[in-house]
């Protein structure tokens, strides 16, 4: 199952770098948990899919563009870890923005149960339980 669920969270992020951010909510769980990184605004945390997307639409409410393409994809038993870079023009200034985040992307059979993005690669992996040295990428 794991290459599934890589091969899944793969065709999501596809569509979310051609900018379709509803790709993928038909793989959350009724209570999918979504936490945003530490140092975002928000200080919350989603529930469920009335809850992830209402997040997005606050989150993309903020940019004029904004693409979030994946770098990377390391399996880690039932999760995912994404190394993701986003590039866009928020609505607050014309300076471009890039970061680079990873993901977490955790399923319970064909259903994700929780997504949570990190600032740090290291972060990320252990919250997968890997290690740097156990990461191997399935790009």
């Amino acid at each position: 199952m794991p290459k599934e669920h890589v091969e899944a969270v793969r065709g999501i992020y596809e569509e979310w770098k051609r900018g379709n951010f509803r790709a993928g909510v038909d793989l959350y769980d009724p209570l999918a948990l979504f936490i945003p990184f530490a140092d975002f605004p928000a200080d919350e945390y989603y529930i469920g899919k009335d809850g992830i997307r209402d997040f997005m639409l606050a989150f993309l409410a903020a940019w004029t563009s904004l693409t979030m393409a994946a770098e990377d994809f390391v399996e880690a038993g039932d999760s995912v870890v994404v190394t993701t870079r986003w590039h866009g023009f928020g609505k607050e200034g014309a300076t471009p923005t890039e970061r680079r985040v990873f993901d977490v992307w955790t399923f319970r059979g064909k259903t994700v149960v929780r997504v949570e993005f990190y600032s740090d690669r290291t972060e990320a992996l252990e919250a997968a339980g890997l290690s740097e040295q156990d990461a191997h990428s399935d790009s």
